[in-house]
């Protein structure tokens, strides 16, 4: 039995064996030929001219990066010396050391990451909440609402500084979490790209969700907002990387000096407020290292950013 057993395994395996081979060569039956793109010189030269001019500028932008990380290296003379040079005379971590020593780097970065965490889930969730409002329901006075929103965006957010410190003083939110919070958690630009995004997906989606008996959160929650998926992405980068980066308003929303963000912190360094001399590669090294969460956040999500015709094609 076991003799016919491991023949009849044998013959299994050779049956297998040539139907996967006939499948593979079905396959590559089925694939187009690889077709070479033969370029004239001339084509050919415009091609690498417009590599070498792409090369050119992104190494203008990248640039002033690269001279902040090999300032952040060097020594307060060297770095005064030759401030443009990417090869520190002499290779220092003294700044580095001193941001987790002498600097409360750690407490910044705790107060950032905290305000910034919360701060991008609200804007994702409210900021899509709004912008289907706008885009599906029906309601009087949208195209009104949708206008004063464009004019928001075109306001510089330095006008508002002011009237936002008077609004925290009279509501006791000074110099609070809930201070540096609750008015940036919403975000006329992130409504702004939800609605035109939700405006390119179906509404037959949304009607055979309804005839189920889906109401109008379900909706938008279980079917519209998962095909969105593109635009959330955009939109949590960005307001990631806005509420981090963000200055003005962390800047007039407290005093103390426990609820300095990484912004507040670091503009404080530059201003001489935590020692004398230039201190170049001290303010470098906690540039570099502020730096790093968005850097690295962009690179992750790089290819899903939003494309605005993705949500039609999927419905």
């Amino acid at each position: 039995m076991s003799g016919i057993d491991r023949s009849g395994g044998q013959l299994l395996e050779i049956g297998l064996g040539t139907e996967l081979e006939r499948a593979n060569a079905e396959g590559r039956a089925s694939r187009p030929p690889r077709r070479r793109i033969h370029l004239s010189p001339g084509a050919r030269t415009s091609l690498i001219v417009s590599y070498l001019i792409l090369i050119a500028i992104a190494l203008i932008y990248i640039y002033p990066f690269l001279l902040s990380i090999a300032g952040s290296f060097k020594t307060d003379d060297d770095a005064s010396q030759n401030p443009l040079s990417l090869l520190p005379q002499t290779w220092s971590f003294a700044a580095y050391e001193r941001l987790f020593t002498t600097v409360p780097l750690l407490q910044w970065a705790g107060n950032s990451a905290f305000i910034t965490v919360i701060v991008t889930t609200c804007r994702v969730f409210f900021d899509s909440l709004a912008g289907y409002a706008l885009s599906r329901l029906k309601f009087r006075g949208r195209s009104a609402i949708f206008a004063t929103l464009i004019a928001i965006m075109a306001v510089p957010n330095v006008v508002l500084l002011i009237p936002r410190f008077l609004i925290l003083k009279e509501l006791g939110l000074y110099n609070s979490y809930a201070g540096m919070i609750i008015p940036i958690i919403i975000d006329a630009a992130g409504i702004f790209i939800m609605k035109q995004f939700f405006e390119s997906i179906p509404v037959s989606v949304e009607e055979a969700a309804r005839i189920d008996g889906a109401g109008v959160f379900r909706t938008f929650w279980t079917i519209v907002l998962p095909m969105a998926r593109p635009a959330l992405i955009t939109l949590f980068i960005l307001s990631f990387q806005g509420s981090w980066n963000e200055f003005g308003h962390f800047l007039i929303s407290r005093q103390d000096a426990n609820l300095d963000t990484l912004t507040v912190g670091v503009a404080s360094l530059t201003s001489g407020q935590l020692g004398s001399g230039n201190q170049y590669p001290l303010k470098l090294a906690a540039a570099v290292l502020m730096s790093i969460p968005v850097a690295v956040l962009f690179f992750i999500f790089q290819k899903r950013i939003m494309s605005t015709s993705e949500g039609g094609e999927k419905g």
